[in-house]
Formats: C-alpha cells, sequence, structure tokens
C-alpha cells in the first residue's frame, strides 16, 4: 500500500512537471514572438517540444529532483534544478544543432526557456514547502482556505511568542526549525542582539528588534511570552547579566546550553532547556583534537567501569560520538545501569551497547567479561567518593577503590589492554580523609605499572576536582533546600572548591586518553577555585529570592576529612604543560611495586576485619603525606 502511494506520488510530479516544461518552453516563444507565433514556428514547436521534455525529465531523474520531499525543499534542491535545467538546455541546443542547425527554430527561445523552466519547476516546489509550513494543520481544505487568507492578512493561528536572544548561527537555527515545524505552535516574533550592524536586519523575515539590555521594553512591546537565550558561545558573565535582566523584568527564559553539552553537536528545539548553574559557571569552549581521540576509539571496544555514575554516563555518550567497535557498560547499580544503557541505545544505534552489571571487587566476573569481550581500552571511573561516609567506614574505601582498581589493574595487564585510564581526584592530593587516600593509593598502583618494559599496556591517571551536577554534588543539595524554603547549609564561610561541568572533564580525560604513553597523572585545568559561600549565595539569587533575608545560610563546620580548600598538586610532582592549553602532566615519583602489594595485602586484610584505626595506620605508611583529619 505504502509502495502504491509513493509511485502514485511520483506520477503525480512526473505529469505536473512534464506540463510546467510545455508551458515554459510554450511561453519562450510568446515572449520571443511578443505574443504572435508565427505558424511555421508554431510547427516547430510540436515537432521538438517531445524531445525538450524527455532530455529535461531524463536530466530531473538524475539530479534527484523525485527523490526529494518538496515539503522541506531547501537551497541544496534549488541548486539541483538550476544544475539539471543548464545541462538539459545545453544538450537540447548541441542536439538541434547537430541535427538541423536551427532551421525553424529561434536560438533565443531555449535561452528564454530555460529561465522559465527554473523560475516554474522552482516555484512549483517551493509552493509545496509553502504549502505545508505556513498553511496545512490538520489537512482540511476549509483550513487551508482559511489560513490562506490569513497569511496574506499577516494573521496566522496564534502560538506562544518567542524572543529569541542572539541573531547568529544558533539563533537561526532554532528560528528556522520553529517555523519550520507547526506543530511546536510557537511562533518567533524577533530577534536580539548586542551587535550593532545587526540591529533592523531580519532573517528568515523577522526582525532584530534591538539590544539585550532593551529586552523588557521590547518584550512588552511585542507581547512576548519566553525568551530563548541562543548563544552557545557565551562567557559566564555575558549570560549572567542576561538572566539578571530576564529575571528584574520578570520574563520567562531559557537557554540552549554550550557546545560542550551537545552530543552530537546538532542544535535542535529539543536542546532548549532551563538555565542551570553550570551556564553561570564560566568554563571556556574545549577545542578537542578529534583525530587523536578517535585514533584510539574509532573500532575498538572500550570498557567504563562506573558507568552508571555522572561522569561514567557521560564518558560513555562522549566516546560513542567516536564510533567504537563497542562499548561495555560496567556498572554494579542496576537501575543507573538501565537508565544509560537505554540513553546509548537510543541516541546510539549503530554502536552495540554491553550492559553488565557487574562489581569490580568481583574478579571471576572481571576475568570472564575480559576473556569473552576484549577490550582494547579500559576507563576506570567506580569509586566510592562521599567523604564523611567512607570517614566512618574506611574498609569500604579500601575494598572499592583500591582493591577494585587492583583487580581491574591485573586483567588489564593479563588480557593486553592497549590503554587503562584512570580517574582521580584533588582529594587525592595531600589527603586528610579516607577516600582521599584510598584514591591516592590507587593512582601510585597506576603509576607503579609503567616500569616494565615488557608491558604492553599504557596505564595513566587523569586528575581533576568537583563537577556540577554530579551525584553527591554541593549543588542538588542547595536546590533542595532552597526549594523547602532553607536554610542553606555551608560548612564554613571560607571554604573552597574547584569545579568544572561534566561534559567539559569527561572530554578533557578523552584527550588526556589520546595524549598519554604511560605513567603521566594528567592534570585538567580546573580554572579559579569558587568559594562554596558564594556558591549558594548565587544560586539562592538564581532562584529568585535574597541570601539571609527570605532564605537563610547556616554555617554547620566541616564535616569527617573534610578541609577548607582542594590541591592538585602535591610535593615532589612538577608540573610540565601539553599541547592542550588545558591540560597539564605531573612526573611524580615511579612507586615500588613490591612495597605497595604488602601493605595493600595488610590493607585488604584490615578491611575484612573492618579495623577502622589500623586501617589509617597503614595507609600513613603507604604516603607520607596523608594527614587523617580529627
Amino acid at each position: 500500500m505504502k509502495f502504491r502511494f509513493l509511485y502514485f506520488n511520483f506520477f503525480i510530479v512526473l505529469i505536473i512537471d512534464i506540463s510546467l516544461i510545455t508551458a515554459s518552453f510554450y511561453c519562450s516563444h510568446l515572449v520571443r514572438f511578443e505574443f504572435s507565433i508565427p505558424s511555421n514556428f508554431i510547427a516547430s514547436f510540436y515537432k521538438i517540444l517531445p524531445i525538450v521534455i524527455f532530455i529535461k525529465i531524463v536530466f530531473f531523474y538524475f539530479f534527484d529532483l523525485y527523490r526529494g520531499m518538496w515539503r522541506y525543499t531547501g537551497i541544496k534542491d534549488v541548486f539541483n534544478i538550476i544544475k539539471a535545467s543548464i545541462i538539459s538546455s545545453f544538450v537540447i541546443i548541441s542536439f538541434i544543432l547537430f541535427k538541423s542547425r536551427f532551421e525553424g527554430l529561434s536560438r533565443s527561445v531555449f535561452i528564454i526557456d530555460l529561465c522559465f523552466t527554473v523560475l516554474l519547476i522552482t516555484g512549483y516546489r517551493v509552493a509545496i514547502r509553502l504549502y505545508y509550513e505556513q498553511l496545512r494543520f490538520d489537512g482540511s481544505l476549509l483550513t487551508s482556505a482559511s489560513n490562506l487568507f490569513r497569511l496574506f492578512t499577516k494573521n496566522l493561528p496564534k502560538g506562544k511568542k518567542i524572543l529569541i536572544i542572539g541573531a547568529g548561527d544558533c539563533g537561526e537555527k532554532i528560528c528556522k526549525e520553529i517555523i519550520n515545524n507547526n506543530k511546536l505552535n510557537q511562533k518567533i516574533i524577533g530577534f536580539l542582539d548586542d551587535d550593532p550592524e545587526k540591529i533592523s536586519k531580519k532573517i528568515h523575515g523577522i526582525p532584530v528588534l534591538g539590544n539585550i539590555e532593551n529586552i523588557k521594553k521590547i518584550f512588552i512591546k511585542a507581547e512576548a511570552d519566553e525568551a530563548i537565550i541562543a548563544i552557545p558561545s557565551a562567557s559566564s558573565k555575558q549570560i549572567r547579566n542576561i538572566v539578571e535582566i530576564c529575571k528584574k523584568s520578570n520574563i520567562v527564559f531559557k537557554i540552549i546550553p554550550t557546545y560542550s553539552e551537545l552530543i552530537d553537536g546538532k542544535i535542535t528545539i529539543n536542546t532548549v532547556r532551563e538555565v542551570s548553574y553550570s551556564d553561570l559557571l564560566g568554563r571556556d569552549i574545549i577545542k578537542l583534537d578529534a583525530d587523536k581521540i578517535g585514533g584510539y576509539l574509532k573500532g575498538k571496544t572500550i570498557l567504563v567501569t562506573g558507568a552508571g555514575g555522572s561522569i561514567g554516563s557521560e564518558l560513555c555518550r562522549q566516546i560513542c560520538k567516536f564510533k567504537p567497535e563497542s562499548i561495555i557498560l560496567y556498572e554494579r547499580a542496576e537501575s543507573p545501569l538501565y537508565e544509560i544503557e537505554l540513553d546509548i541505545r537510543n541516541k546510539f544505534a549503530d554502536v552495540p551497547c554491553i550492559a553488565l552489571l557487574a562489581d569490580v571487587k568481583d574478579t571471576l566476573y572481571l576475568e570472564k567479561t575480559f576473556a569473552k569481550y576484549k577490550p582494547e581500552v579500559v576507563f576506570h571511573t567506580a569509586a566510592y567518593k562521599h567523604v564523611p561516609m567512607l570517614e566512618l567506614q574506611p574498609w569500604k574505601a579500601i575494598e572499592n577503590n583500591i582493591q577494585g582498581t587492583l583487580n581491574l589493574i591485573d586483567v588489564s595487564k593479563k588480557y593486553h589492554v592497549k590503554r587503562f585510564v584512570y580517574v582521580s581526584t584533588d582529594k587525592a592530593v595531600r589527603p586528610v580523609n579516607v577516600m582521599g587516600a584510598s584514591k591516592r593509593v590507587a593512582e601510585m598502583l597506576i603509576q607503579s605499572q609503567n616500569g616494565n618494559n615488557k608491558l604492553q599496556t599504557l596505564f595513566m591517571t587523569v586528575r581533576f576536582g568537583n563537577v556540577i551536577g554530579s551525584v553527591g554534588s554541593v549543588v542538588p543539595l542547595f536546590k533542595k533546600q532552597i526549594e523547602r524554603g532553607g536554610p542553606v547549609t555551608v560548612t564554613h564561610p571560607d571554604v573552597t572548591r574547584y569545579f568544572m561541568t561534566i561534559p567539559e572533564a569527561c572530554q578533557l580525560i578523552l584527550q588526556a586518553g589520546a595524549m598519554g604513553n604511560g605513567g603521566e597523572i594528567f592534570l585538567l585545568d580546573m580554572g579559579v577555585p569558587i568559594k562554596i559561600d558564594n556558591m549558594a549565595r548565587d544560586l539562592i539569587r538564581f532562584s529568585g529570592y535574597i541570601p539571609d533575608e527570605d532564605i537563610k545560610i547556616e554555617y554547620i563546620g566541616l564535616r569527617p576529612g573534610e578541609k577548607l580548600y582542594e590541591e592538585l598538586i602535591t610535593e615532589g610532582e612538577d608540573v610540565i604543560p601539553t599541547s592542550h592549553k588545558k591540560i597539564m602532566v605531573l612526573k611524580g615519583l615511579e612507586y615500588n611495586f613490591k612495597i605497595l602489594n604488602g601493605n595493600i595485602e595488610k590493607l585488604s586484610r584490615l578491611a575484612e576485619e573492618q579495623d577502622h584505626e589500623k586501617i589509617k595506620k597503614i595507609l600513613e605508611i603507604i604516603i607520607p603525606e596523608y594527614s587523617p583529619s580529627n
């Protein structure tokens, strides 16, 4: 039934094209002979017409004019019409010149015919698009006629009135999609931009009404319902300024995320979301060396531990952009594993996805997994990260963060994994808590692998600070407290932390993985540390409240294992710049695996015994700079 419909459509379009070609050829004669065609030329017209129609239809077919959906006619389709018309006219002229030397025919007719052909064939396709975009809503003749009247009286059906902030490429794409999709029930009424050269210009017939400072006046005058901030490359200062203006003016607004958040790099109306705190953070756009990253990911089997976590799940999405042979999602939490598997299968249907409900502490299952799937690249993000909780139960940090990492190292060496990238934290630097100490020991285990020249696996570490929006992050906690009406709890007025966005962290992890030769600790540029107190106040203002008046801030003191500030470099590590401005490499000390192994065996035994004090003492022996907090 479907094919019959398609063939029916094809023949309808073919008949209309033949009619238009005939009309074009006839009109060209009318114009040439000033609407009085001599009888001998009429005879020639009927004689040559079948040849003209045949040649033009053949070239129209070869230039794909019968494969397009004319409701989506674009510039490329118009170019194909022009090329097909020019070449077919050239062939027709050559044929007649060779056959009859233009006896009984006018040469200028064919030039005029070329112009008419392009005009009529293009006009017909554009009319179809206009019908679907501006007129057709429910398919009824009455509705279409009504909409035609409204079109010419500039009174199209009403919908949500949108003002786009940013008259650049992003704003144009969003505008085009809203115009083309009547189901959205939205209408673009104008653009705002601070570039004076764009003021009063038009995009798809819609004017740039003024600059951003005048948004309140323009918003009220245009009777807009919502504003969309369409500037993915804007700095945090620009976004803050726009957000403050919108909030003061009581304007409902949304935002297009930064390019780093767009999985496939495509901007659509579906990417529009509420403004989040990460938009105000002030991170630059990251330029990745896609060739290097693709070189070690494309066509390879990749395994990601902790695939359901904040970093792990985003890392999986970013990896899939580089078309791996397959991706193995290794995660022990059932619900997060299900969610990331579903997301990967929906967004990257061409990438085989293997979801394994598994734990890095389970050596038998690790062995079976590596024997069966033979991963070539491993990203190890699985870890316990909650500082106060691990301070109370340090044996859990030993079992998961240290022994789990060692299990993964052993099986990766056995099955000749090419690259092993370990994701660490700034809390591993001069640690004062068990979580940081366990991550530091894991770093040392990773570094100790690279002394063996016979080893085929390149082991490397990527170290960075906190990520905005991750599970356990302070931002979701503050949001919940604000929703409840406060108070917002801050540990100390002077506590500071490094922050970056999850997509940014994952992209830099992939880039560092491409740069490593084994043994490095890559340090991500975290920018300037942020005071948690300032962050809390920003979030309160961002939510439309006044700090200390509408929402109170309470200082509750540092929790077990916390310190006022975090560091990214420990003693004995030298910072060396790399080819990427956002990534530095630390060349630290090489560690004796035998010494580590002896103490790690003790830690494993003490973890089984759940001996709180002795675990900390062994950690102090392994890490001289470890100073357990009281």
